[in-house]
C-alpha cells in the first residue's frame, strides 16, 4: 500500500475542514452565554432551555416528524410496488410512460414540483396543511425508494420464489414470506432515505404548507432571515447529534450483521 503524499493529506485536511469546521463552530457557539452568536461570553446551556420552552419550534418539529413518518411510509409502499412492477412486470403497454413518471422527480427541479403541486391543490380545492405536505413529500420521495428497491430486485434469485410456488404458496404468499424478507434491507433503506428527504425539504414544503402546518426547515429559514439566534444554534446541534447517533448505530448494526453472516458461512463451510 502506497503512503499518503503531502498533497493528499493536505487535500483531505482542507476538504474535511471545509465540510465539518462550520459544524464544529456552530456546536461550540450553541453553548455560548451571550445573545450575540459571534461573541463568546462563557459556557452556558441557557439556549437549550430556551429552545425547549419555544412553542413555535416545538410545534414545527412535531409537524415535521409527523409528516416525515407518514410520507416516508406511504412512499415506501408505493415505491416498492412501482419497483416490483418495473422489474417483474415485463413489457406492458405504457411501461415507458410509467417508468418516466416514476423517475421524473429525480431530475425535476424542486421549484417546478412544488409549484405544480400547489396549482393542483388549488385546482381541486384542497386546503394546504399536513395532508398536502404529506402528499407532496410522497410524490418526490417515492422515486428514490423505487430506485433503491429496484436495484435489489434486479439481483434477486427468482428460483427462491419459484420453489415457494412449487411448494403450494400463492403469488402473494411467496412475495410476503420469501421476497419481502430478502429485500427488507432495501425497503428499510428506502424508508430511511425518504424520511431524511422529508425532514430536510424546504422548497416543496414552502409551496404546499399552510398557516396551520409549518415544518421545521421553514421555521428555521424564516428565523434566519431575521438573524441567527443562539436557539437556532442549539436546535442545529441537537439535529447534528441525532443524525450522528443514527449513523453510528446503523454502522454498528451493519457491522454486527456482517460479522454474524461471516461466522454462519464459516460454520456452514466447516460442516
Amino acid at each position: 500500500m502506497s503512503r499518503l503524499s503531502w498533497f493528499n493529506v493536505t487535500s483531505l485536511t482542507l476538504g474535511f475542514a471545509f465540510l465539518y469546521l462550520p459544524m464544529v463552530i456552530l456546536i461550540i457557539y450553541s453553548f455560548n452565554a451571550s445573545q450575540l452568536v459571534t461573541v463568546w461570553a462563557g459556557f452556558s446551556t441557557r439556549w437549550y432551555g430556551e429552545l425547549l420552552r419555544n412553542e413555535a419550534f416545538l410545534d414545527a418539529a412535531w409537524v415535521t416528524i409527523k409528516v416525515a413518518i407518514m410520507s416516508s411510509t406511504l412512499a415506501t409502499v408505493l415505491g416498492t410496488m412501482a419497483a416490483y412492477v418495473l422489474v417483474r412486470g415485463g413489457r406492458f403497454m405504457g411501461r415507458t410512460l410509467f417508468s418516466g413518471m416514476i423517475y421524473a422527480p429525480l431530475v425535476m427541479p424542486e421549484v417546478i414540483t412544488g409549484l405544480s403541486l400547489l396549482l393542483l391543490f388549488i385546482g381541486i380545492g384542497l386546503d394546504r396543511g399536513v395532508l398536502t405536505i404529506v402528499l407532496a413529500h410522497t410524490t418526490f420521495s417515492m422515486c428514490f425508494v423505487s430506485v433503491v428497491v429496484s436495484s435489489r430486485l434486479l439481483t434477486f434469485d427468482r428460483s427462491l420464489e419459484e420453489a415457494a410456488l412449487d411448494l403450494g404458496c400463492s403469488a402473494f404468499d411467496a412475495f410476503r414470506l420469501v421476497t419481502l424478507p430478502i429485500i427488507a434491507p432495501a425497503v428499510v433503506s428506502g424508508w430511511l432515505l425518504a424520511f431524511t428527504l422529508s425532514l430536510d425539504d424546504l422548497v416543496i414544503a414552502s409551496f404546499t404548507a399552510g398557516p396551520a402546518a409549518t415544518t421545521l426547515p421553514i421555521k428555521i429559514f424564516s428565523a434566519v432571515r431575521l438573524g441567527v439566534s443562539p436557539e437556532i444554534n442549539a436546535l442545529s446541534t441537537i439535529m447534528i447529534a441525532v443524525v450522528t447517533v443514527g449513523v453510528i448505530t446503523a454502522s454498528l448494526v451493519s457491522k454486527r450483521s456482517m460479522v454474524r453472516k461471516q461466522k454462519e458461512e464459516r460454520a456452514a463451510g466447516q460442516t
